[in-house]
């Protein structure tokens, strides 16, 4: 098995699982530390829970509840399976709300009102959007409690104080978008929860915490790569991406062309960003 996390931060973690288990590999007890929903990405397994058996199959989300002993089988498939898991600290799954029977119906099948969110969540592992892996994590948590108990949540109010919350946050992240930030650090700078404050944020600046970073990110490096010489993966790490790559594909889906083609066209080739 393969186990790689994606983010370890106080109240939510996210860990990429591949497992290549197959139908002569023994199956062993586990024991569930907490609160966590895992979308099955690829493949399909058993998931044995107070002694019913779930098939898991792609777009099916593993229910977890601390303390549960559970077992993983693969009796009838031998081409291993993947799951992106979300572990939710205790506190975060009361504000996301659901009972406890909620969380302890062990699996949900392939419903397409919550397989589109897990998708959303694959998609930001993969940095394929400005979505912060966090903030999708809680959204597809908000969204299974929404479509298993039939509740929608409560609209948010925002007050003066939360305005000013949200502004003291969007300025901190911009004066602070060059270094890692996720959605708990942000959050605790003003004293919300994360998903109180993912709430309040997209409510009152219009775009996530995280897609606001990314943007802030963009407009430094929009500006770098018209006004000096660095190179261009020196200009990236020092604005706060993480990678090349990643920058050169978030910059090339927000400006429609490659860094390199934007630096060319803000000092000369003026007709690639004709519109």
């Amino acid at each position: 098995m393969l186990d790689t996390t994606v983010l370890c931060s106080g109240k939510v973690s996210v860990r990429d699982i591949r497992c290549s288990a197959g139908p002569r590999d023994p199956a062993y007890v586990e024991v569930h530390g907490a609160y966590s929903l895992s979308y099955v990405r690829q493949g399909s397994f058993g998931y044995r829970l107070c002694g019913e058996l779930h098939e898991m199959v792609a777009g099916s989300i593993l229910v977890g509840y601390p303390g549960d002993e559970f077992m993983c089988t693969h009796e009838h498939h031998a081409r291993g399976d993947e799951c992106l898991s979300f572990k939710l600290a205790p506190e975060l799954v009361e504000e996301v709300g659901g009972r406890e029977k909620l969380w302890r119906i062990g699996c949900v099948p392939p419903l397409a009102e919550i397989v589109v969110f897990g998708e959303l969540a694959q998609a930001s592992a993969d940095r394929s959007n400005d979505f912060g892996i966090d903030e999708a994590g809680l959204a597809l948590a908000a969204r299974f409690v929404e479509v298993v108990s039939g509740r929608k949540l409560k609209p948010q109010k925002a007050s003066a104080r939360d305005h000013r919350r949200a502004v003291e946050a969007a300025l901190w992240i911009d004066a602070h978008a060059h270094e890692s930030i996720d959605l708990c650090t942000v959050a605790s700078r003003v004293d919300l929860s994360p998903f109180h404050f993912l709430r309040l944020f997209k409510k009152i600046v219009g775009v996530s915490p995280h897609q606001y970073l990314v943007r802030a990110r963009l407009r430094r490096a929009a500006r770098a790569l018209a006004a000096d010489t660095r190179p261009i993966t020196d200009l990236a790490l020092d604005v706060g991406f993480a990678d090349l790559s990643n920058f050169v594909r978030t910059f090339h889906r927000a400006a429609g062309v490659s860094p390199r083609d934007f630096r060319r066209a803000a000092r000369r080739d003026s007709k690639i960003l004709q519109v």
